[in-house]
């Protein structure tokens, strides 16, 4: 392989280990951050014990995931010099403003929740873990703010061969930006919320502390059902949006290899890249695609044969990708629905086989941001900056082929190390549950 391709591997494996630390921490923030409001408003004891179990997990999925997340911005420098010299000026901008404004305020103020047990007043403490869950969600809209622009540039101007910043706000306010975060954020409520139920639903199988986890199952279901439909919705506006600047990236979800007015949507399709058309095409759902991408039935859906052989994104990884995560959607609103009602008519524990379902299905919402991420990463390529800078283009001109696969295993390696260890802390403290906490 070369060093582009090695590169793009290098830089995706190590993002897919990051993101298996974020959405916990951006779902689990919020949900900790109730429980202590639970407390401070009911004074119920079980909330405070809650509060500091599930405070615990967080804290260890926080503390890991900074870790992973540090050599992302170091490559833009080491192997992608090339792409920081063409859009460094714009894309700069908002990581300095997370690493110097969200990330320290999270830091800052995770640290007064932590050791301010009974040293601050209740209310100011309750004020620092909503300051923490307020700042880790803003860290990712800095984040993903710097990501949307490469999915669609704007308020810049090209000037001396590089794209600079010309309109801060249009960065700043982009729709892309604005739908990617929410749609990005509430899907990281999914993932804490089904953390919960899932732990949750481990104890009552085993009937441990069963009223301290019928609480945090139906708070998780609670949160979760909002989270999920609202990712569901966000989701259809999120891709009417791709549908709109990025057309290439829309027929590779859907595998649209013609150009069609009133585009349906097939139930089962089978794609074929080497004959650029599908294999089976099937069950067809007539007008759908057009009317969820361009909201009319009569719009005309560009297919992947009306761009340029070199435009044109990997199809199967990107509509396979699509497709689990948008069934995987489906399932969550229908198994938090579920999980809220019995939860609410205390019938979790005579629906054991449901319990089960939950705790296997705690990996589930890992593996749609995962896909997720595909979608939105692949299905940009062959551009690093959609429509301006390609990815073959953006390199760094002196890396070797060697100095990037020792690179490759050395994170490959690392970052396998520090997920074996989130997950062994995580399932060591959650199995011990709440009274060996405190």
């Amino acid at each position: 392989m070369d060093v582009v391709t090695l590169s793009r591997l290098q830089f995706g494996a190590a993002a897919m280990y990051h993101f298996i630390f974020v959405p916990l921490t951006l779902g689990l923030g919020v949900l900790v951050a109730i429980m202590e409001t639970l407390h401070y408003r009911t004074k119920n004891e079980i909330y405070l014990k809650m509060t500091k179990f599930w405070g615990r997990l967080f804290l260890i999925n926080f503390i890991l995931g900074i870790v992973t997340g540090i050599t992302l911005e170091f490559q833009f420098g080491t192997n992608w010099a090339q792409y920081s010299i063409y859009v460094g000026d714009i894309f700069g901008a908002p990581l300095a403003i997370e690493a110097t404004l969200a990330f320290f305020l999270e830091s800052t103020f995770l640290g007064v929740w932590l050791f301010g047990w009974k040293r601050i007043s209740p209310k100011m403490h309750l004020i620092s873990i909503w300051l923490v869950a307020f700042s880790s969600n803003l860290s990712a809209l800095w984040i993903l703010i710097a990501n949307a622009w490469m999915q669609d540039p704007v308020g810049f101007v090209l000037k001396n061969n590089r794209a600079e910043m010309s309109n801060f706000f249009a960065v700043v306010f982009s729709p892309y930006a604005w739908l990617k975060f929410t749609h990005t954020i509430t899907a990281g409520f999914v993932v804490g919320a089904f953390f919960v139920m899932g732990i949750s639903a481990y104890h009552l199988l085993r009937k441990q502390n069963v009223e301290f986890f019928k609480k945090s199952f139906y708070v998780g279901a609670t949160f979760g059902l909002i989270a999920s439909v609202l990712v569901f919705l966000i989701g259809d506006f999120h891709a009417a949006e791709v549908a709109h600047v990025q057309p290439t990236k829309l027929a590779a979800m859907e595998s649209i290899w013609d150009t069609r007015k009133a585009a349906p949507i097939y139930l089962l399709l089978v794609p074929d890249e080497s004959q650029k058309t599908n294999l089976i095409e099937a069950f067809p759902i007539p007008s759908l695609l057009s009317l969820l991408a361009y909201h009319d039935p009569n719009a005309t859906v560009r297919g992947l044969n009306s761009f340029p052989s070199n435009d044109i994104p990997p199809v199967t990884p990107v509509f396979l990708s699509f497709r689990v995560m948008v069934g995987l959607g489906t399932l969550f609103i229908i198994l938090t629905i579920l999980a809220w009602w019995f939860a609410r008519k205390d019938k979790l524990l005579d629906h054991r086989s449901f319990l089960k379902i939950m705790l296997y299905s705690l990996p589930l919402p890992y593996i749609a941001t995962q896909v997720g991420w595909i979608v939105a990463e692949v299905g940009r390529q062959p551009w690093i900056v959609y429509g301006l800078l390609r990815t073959n283009d953006a390199v760094s001109k002196n890396l070797t082929v060697g100095d990037v696969l020792f690179t490759l295993g050395v994170f490959i390696v690392l970052y396998t190390a520090l997920a074996v260890l989130d997950f062994a802390l995580l399932i060591y403290y959650a199995r011990k549950g709440p009274l060996e906490t405190d």
